[in-house]
């Protein structure tokens, strides 16, 4: 028994040769929002998804999701929650060898006892989302390593889920088929607006997918925000390490290089003022002109000049003005 006297610190832990896999993590996740939480190996990301169904018992806190406290949830109603309204799909696909395609997607529907003609109908629904169409008697072995993963989604989203966690679900695939699978996650969030707690080491996917990013170290979670935010204001020098190689035109917008407007912003192009630098340097280069940044009600809020864009590419240093 250690009594470490109020909150314990990574250095009381490591003196009691405890490790906190996490601790003192606070977060909410917003409904309809791809959240994804990242760090380096051991920093806690996947303990922490795995509290968040309870797969892994916190020792404290609270776990309120839709009003309830799963913390004091009995083992049947966190059962009965986690086969209607929660999808897990992990790093490693678990599909089951003796079944084909169609019966993986609708195991968990005979789980719940749902009848053979309902569970096939919104197995072949799920089936046709993830683009498996016509590969229904197919077991898993006869399938590439990005089509396994597309099974283990469409038998996740098979229960409709409201909330969705991922686990570095495209870790084990190579780099052309994570990226058709992120493609294919977006693709897929446009369509359903699932609520998705996304865990990943990798910032470029984080970047590509996240609405909200977490990172975490040593257990904790050290800064929440948009990725733009996590670059032009980093809480601490870990953060600012963790995103310092990341793409910045991809993570910037408009806004993040916008100067006040000048009295000719009005004879400009126009940009919104959300727009990543990438969806616009190569127009902005070519005009050779400025171009206005504008709101969502279309008004114009600030200018932003091709040199200012082209430092950014080149590398040079920049300031946010925010």
């Amino acid at each position: 028994m250690h009594n470490f006297g109020g909150v314990a610190t990574a250095s009381d832990f490591e003196r009691a040769h405890l490790i906190a896999a996490v601790r003192g993590a606070t977060l909410e996740v917003r409904e309809g929002e791809i959240f994804i939480v990242m760090g380096l190996s051991g920093s806690g990301k996947s303990t922490l998804v795995r509290c968040l169904s309870r797969l892994i018992e916190p020792t404290a806190g609270e776990l309120v999701f839709d009003g309830k406290d799963l913390l004091k949830a009995s083992e049947a109603e966190l059962i009965d929650i986690r086969r209607h309204k929660m999808g897990m799909v992990f790093q490693h696909f678990a599909l089951l060898p003796h079944l084909n395609v169609m019966e993986n997607v609708a195991f968990p529907l005979f789980i719940q006892g749902i009848d053979r003609e309902q569970r096939q109908e919104r197995a072949q629904a799920m089936i046709d989302l993830v683009g498996l169409k016509g590969r229904e008697r197919h077991f898993p072995a006869q399938l590439s390593g990005g089509q396994q993963q597309r099974v283990g989604i469409a038998r996740s989203l098979a229960v409709e889920p409201e909330i969705w966690f991922l686990d570095e679900p495209y870790s084990a695939l190579d780099p052309l088929i994570r990226r058709e699978m992120q493609t294919e996650l977006m693709r897929l969030q446009s369509v359903l607006k699932k609520t998705i707690v996304f865990i990943t080491h990798d910032f470029d996917e984080a970047i590509r997918l996240a609405d909200r990013i977490a990172i975490m170290k040593d257990g904790e979670i050290i800064q929440i925000g948009t990725p733009e935010e996590l670059v032009n204001h980093p809480a601490t020098d870990y953060v600012a390490e963790f995103t310092s190689d990341v793409n910045l035109a991809k993570v910037l917008s408009a806004r993040s290089l916008m100067k006040p407007a000048s009295g000719d912003a009005a004879g400009y192009p126009k940009i919104n003022a959300k727009a990543k630098i990438a969806s616009f340097s190569a127009a902005i280069v070519d005009s050779a002109q400025p171009f206005a940044v504008v709101d969502g009600e279309d008004e114009i809020v600030g200018e932003i000049s091709p040199r200012t864009v082209i430092d950014l590419l080149s590398g040079k240093d920049w300031e946010s003005p925010a």
